[in-house]
């Protein structure tokens, strides 16, 4: 029977970044759970998962593979923000299943290694307080050295000027929180630049990352007007270099 699901944050994905918590967990738990996409030649980020394991467990664990759930990502199921919502819970039901089906035949502690800090535009705590639920086991959460966070460092940045808000959403949302006035955004999520094309760039600065703390790191700051078609190039190459990406950015109105 498992025991424990221990949800372990490993930071935006280089291993310096990993907590000596985090690794002290990962160095506890019987077997970890990777959820795995369907793509050509394998998924890189269960790979990349694998490694962080090699570099800090010293016995590695057994390392559980479970095909990730497909989810609703066209334009006419997810426009309206209650089909968005709909088809988020419906991806997460699907995920909590094959989860539980996944632990319902091993015994002792589970790790789940999720990008970045799993407190912050991640959804699987809520998925594995599900499961947690579904198999009769305990849900233990380690925080992880969010993208933000790196992105700031990279950058030598406050991500706010002093007593100011910081405004994080997605790039999905990236429209309203424009609209709302902010003066700081921090942007996640991106599945593309569409958002930040359609922003106004006049009286914007922005510092973008990608990859952070893996080789195909890159960064790109300055005038949204004059900068966007780099970030554009730059996100482009990262994609290509690694196979998958991750992009983070902060806006700021120049004032």
């Amino acid at each position: 029977m498992t025991r424990r699901l221990v949800l372990i944050g490993v930071g935006p994905g280089g291993p310096d970044q990993v907590t000596v918590e985090a690794v002290r967990a990962m160095n506890e738990v019987d077997f970890v759970v990777v959820t795995e996409k369907r793509r050509p030649g394998g998924d890189p980020l269960a790979a990349a998962r694998a490694e962080l394991l090699a570099r800090h467990a010293a016995d590695v664990p057994e390392v559980v593979l479970v095909q990730d759930a497909e989810r609703d990502r066209t334009p006419s199921g997810t426009a309206d923000p209650a089909d968005y919502r709909r088809a988020v819970a419906e991806w997460h039901a699907a995920r909590a299943d094959r989860y539980a089906a996944a632990l319902s035949t091993r015994d002792g502690d589970a790790g789940f290694l999720v990008w970045g800090d799993p407190a912050l535009y991640d959804s699987t705590i809520r998925v594995l307080e599900r499961v947690a639920d579904a198999v009769g086991a305990t849900l233990e959460v380690v925080p992880g050295v969010s993208s933000l966070s790196l992105l700031a460092a990279r950058h030598r940045i406050v991500p706010h000027g002093v007593g100011e808000p910081l405004h994080v959403t997605t790039g999905r949302l990236l429209p309203d929180a424009v609209a709302q006035g902010h003066p700081n955004i921090a942007v996640l999520l991106n599945r593309s630049l569409d958002e930040l094309r359609a922003v106004d760039p006049a009286g914007w600065l922005v510092w973008w990352g990608a990859n952070l703390a893996t080789p195909s790191e890159r960064l790109v700051s300055g005038p949204l007007a004059d900068v966007l078609p780099e970030i554009e190039a730059t996100r482009a190459a990262a994609r290509h270099e690694a196979g998958w990406l991750m992009d983070v950015y902060l806006l700021r109105r120049d004032r």
